[in-house]
């Protein structure tokens, strides 16, 4: 692990969370609304944690409003005690009640708990039974989602350090698959090291996407979502895109790609060094005030190259996938998409470079922060690409 992170960081202060709620009252504010409504379930709907440090199972809303407690309803009966052992430690005297069979009915009697009907800012995927009812019972609703959005895409010193240990999970669950690939270990092998590694770290999952093919007869060009039981052998190429967290809402992520028994052939090394190349393009444009579009130039050098890619080249991590996701697919950059690089901001930097017909690709790359002076890793695995 990282000699730079002494061991896992603190819960998150009573300020950093009055904060974040006092960000966000504002945003709905500034909407006309006098009360956020968030929602999430099944692990997704992430503005939950956020405010409250409860992270999502089965459903969860929360009612703000004011300066008041924030009202948790908890989905599950058996899920209920230990959300309010978690917003008890989170010292914000939040009130957690249950979300269990009339869930519209619920959400009303919590927010008619905070005053007569009123204009509600709905946040997350938010289902149709419970926005109907919300907005049949308040003043008006509007959406809040973009707003949240520019909120997550900058991170506190709090949620930095958060990540950064995150990034020594993550590495030190990529030394435990590339250990694994070396003994000729299937991509589930590989995938059940890295877990491993940071799960008794106290790590959390968030993504470990591998594959492995042959150099010479190459059909994959992609690190896969779903792991097989294709195994490693001398001559064989792995990519690997691996996010272990602190936490469910804050991953790190590292993308490399190693040989087995061989150096890199003539297609693969060729590869590597555009690949190379063009992180550390996208890296030098790196910096506060920098244009998304304009780090969708570095797509020239693979263009000249004769190759493409597939992955995102760019996108923010860290609260979601979050904007800038920057691909050179044709997509118009929009709304936050387009919005020019502030200090703060999360960016995973993943080159992903392929042979034009998609038998073969490498990939690398990791999370970094911008900074005032332009960016810094949050890993320190290091770069190229090791041969096992």
């Amino acid at each position: 692990m990282s000699p730079a992170v002494a061991g896992p960081p603190p819960r998150f202060s009573v300020d950093e969370l009055r904060d974040r709620r006092d960000r966000l009252l504002a945003s709905a504010a500034e909407a006309g609304a006098d009360t956020v409504l968030a929602y999430g379930a099944n692990r997704f709907g992430s503005a939950v944690g956020w405010l409250t440090t409860w992270p999502v199972t089965r459903e969860a809303v929360v009612v703000l409003d004011g300066d008041g407690p924030a009202r948790l309803l908890v989905g599950f009966p058996n899920h209920v005690p230990d959300a309010r052992r978690t917003v008890r430690d989170a010292g914000l005297g939040d009130e957690v009640g249950m979300l269990d069979g009339d869930a519209p009915d619920a959400v009303l009697r919590a927010l008619a708990s905070g005053g007569a009907p009123r204009r509600v800012a709905l946040l997350g995927p938010v289902p149709g039974p419970i926005r109907d009812a919300v907005a049949g019972w308040a003043t008006g609703t509007v959406r809040l989602d973009e707003a949240y959005t520019r909120l997550r895409m900058t991170k506190s010193a709090e949620e930095l350090t958060w990540l950064e240990y995150a990034a020594a999970l993550t590495d030190r669950g990529a030394q435990a698959l590339l250990a694994a690939a070396a003994t000729g270990a299937s991509e589930r092998e590989m995938v059940a090291a890295a877990e491993h590694a940071y799960r008794a770290a106290g790590g959390t999952h968030h993504i470990c996407y591998v594959t492995t093919t042959s150099m010479a007869d190459p059909d994959r060009c992609v690190p896969a979502q779903w792991p097989g039981d294709r195994r490693t052998e001398p001559g064989s190429v792995v990519i690997f895109e691996l996010s272990a967290g602190w936490g469910p809402d804050h991953p790190a992520q590292l993308l490399r790609t190693a040989t087995v028994g061989a150096p890199p052939t003539a297609r693969y090394a060729h590869l590597h060094r555009v690949a190379e190349e063009v992180r550390d393009d996208l890296l030098d444009r790196i910096r506060p005030g920098a244009r998304p579009a304009d780090l969708l130039g570095v797509l020239d050098r693979v263009r000249a190259e004769g190759l493409t890619t597939v992955d995102d080249l760019v996108h923010g991590l860290g609260g979601g996938y979050l904007p800038p996701v920057l691909s050179g697919r044709g997509r118009p950059l929009r709304g936050p998409h387009a919005e020019p690089l502030r200090p703060g901001m999360t960016l995973v930097v993943q080159p992903n470079i392929c042979t034009t017909d998609l038998v073969a690709g490498v990939q690398t790359g990791e999370m970094v922060v911008v900074t005032a002076a332009g960016w810094r890793s949050l890993h320190r695995f290091p770069a190229g690409m090791p041969r096992l």
